[in-house]
């Protein structure tokens, strides 16, 4: 597939995704869903891929939906509810994706940008971006999972507050709440986030993919339940060539080379 609204660049078992909306300070319309989804579709397949980066070309990250398309759906309500459904769709994508996935937040991540943010599994973010779930200040409610996700990444009570406020954080303030793993000079973030990414490509793409999995999962059962799920991903995962190569580069002193199987 030819893309048209976002860049896919794959270098070095790390696959980077730029929304390439600048103008637009990368607000996602129906195209860029169903070029994100491509993607992400055809990363989850390639082997090669380890590791995924998400970002934004120019000053923002994303400023979420892409209001201007919403508005000309106000009076076709089946297509504002799959628009609506898209957001679901793309960023269920992401979370459940078998690797990681690394936001680099590069300026403004707002409303569904937060809610993209929030989908992957690290962020790491230039100190001057600025981060918000601004819906309540137009009179919308979160469609990409802020309602649910917030909450579980963030304290409870400020997770409402920016919800119901629609207030903008900076990228320390989000640091310092969990929801940002850590925030770097503007023109270390790239060098940041790469480190970051090579140091994920590095592990064993059988153990990331089992551990992600488990902690989403797990974040939705009591204890229990989760510890049972963890006991079968072990005993699955002992039978993977990752896991003696991992016994093996342990024994021999070396440097684990993981074959991802």
């Amino acid at each position: 597939m030819q893309y048209k609204k976002i860049i896919v660049e794959k270098k070095d078992r790390i696959a980077k995704i730029t929304l390439n909306r600048p103008s637009d300070l990368n607000a996602i319309d129906k195209d860029t869903h169903l070029e994100l989804q491509a993607a992400l579709k055809d990363i989850e397949d390639d082997p090669e891929a380890r590791v995924v980066v998400i970002t934004g070309a120019g000053r923002a990250f994303c400023a979420g939906a892409d209001l201007k398309y919403a508005i000309s759906l106000v009076d076709k309500p089946q297509e504002m509810a799959a628009f609506g459904q898209l957001f679901y769709d793309t960023y269920n994508m992401i979370e459940d994706l078998s690797k990681p996935v690394i936001a680099s937040v590069n300026g403004m991540a707002l409303a569904g940008g937060i809610e993209l943010l929030e989908a992957c599994d690290i962020a790491i973010a230039s100190e001057d971006a600025r981060i918000g779930d601004q819906h309540a200040t137009f009179g919308l409610i979160p469609g990409g999972g802020s309602t649910q996700r917030l909450p579980r990444q963030i304290p409870l009570k400020k997770a409402k507050e920016l919800l119901l406020t629609g207030d903008w954080i900076t990228a320390k303030e989000a640091e310092a709440l969990g929801l940002v793993n850590k925030t770097v000079p503007a023109d270390k973030l790239e060098e940041a986030t790469m480190e970051m990414a090579q140091k994920l490509a590095e592990r064993s793409p059988m153990a990331s993919k089992a551990i992600k999995m488990l902690v989403n999962r797990g974040m939705q059962v009591d204890l229990h339940t989760g510890l049972l799920l963890e006991k079968g991903a072990l005993a699955a995962h002992a039978s993977t060539e990752d896991r003696q190569e991992g016994f093996n580069a342990f024994l021999e002193k070396r440097k684990p080379n993981f074959p991802g199987r």
